[in-house]
């Protein structure tokens, strides 16, 4: 290690040869994927390379990297962990609901929204629909915090506007032949 400290190209190759089985079976020993594994000693070898200013060579080394192998593999159990208390199982999803119902006495979305000028769609759109923060939506937009607020407010006033004087639609009833 202290070798790779000073740079030296093979003293990386041997690091790697030497610690890649141990550290691929500390990574692939815990439920998961064997591709997770590889991923985790990739990130491993990253966060060696970064951190490796900080070994003291009258160090032992193996706990040194044991330290950062289970930051490693904390991270990416907690990565898994935020992504599947936020994933949906396609068992779960119904049915996307038709554009227009034939008993509803509302506009749709689409229909709503079209009514708006291009840059207030856009904003509501983002906010709304892909659930985007007021800040990403400033940064996708190009624009300021504050205009974004702007265009969505002035969204809002428009489209209840608009759903205030829309004719109220009687649900029409089909009719059974006999």
């Amino acid at each position: 290690m202290s070798q790779y400290q000073q740079a030296d190209p093979m003293a990386a190759a041997a690091l790697v040869d030497l610690l890649g089985p141990k550290f691929y079976r500390f990574f692939s020993s815990r439920p998961g994927n064997k591709t997770e594994g590889e991923d985790m000693l990739q990130d491993l070898w990253l966060r060696i390379h970064q951190a490796r200013h900080t070994y003291r060579p009258s160090e032992p080394l193996l706990p040194w990297v044991y330290a950062i192998a289970l930051g490693v593999r904390v991270d990416y159990y907690r990565k898994r962990s935020r992504i599947a208390s936020h994933e949906t199982g396609a068992k779960v999803l119904t049915e996307r609901p038709a554009n227009k119902r034939e008993d509803s006495n509302l506009p749709t979305f689409e229909d709503l929204v079209a009514a708006l000028p291009k840059s207030q769609r856009e904003v509501l759109t983002m906010l709304k629909v892909n659930d985007l923060s007021i800040e990403e939506v400033a940064r996708a937009t190009s624009s300021t915090v504050g205009a974004v607020k702007q265009k969505a407010h002035r969204a809002y006033v428009r489209l209840r506007n608009l759903l205030e004087t829309a004719p109220i639609v009687q649900p029409t009833r089909k009719r059974v032949a006999q």
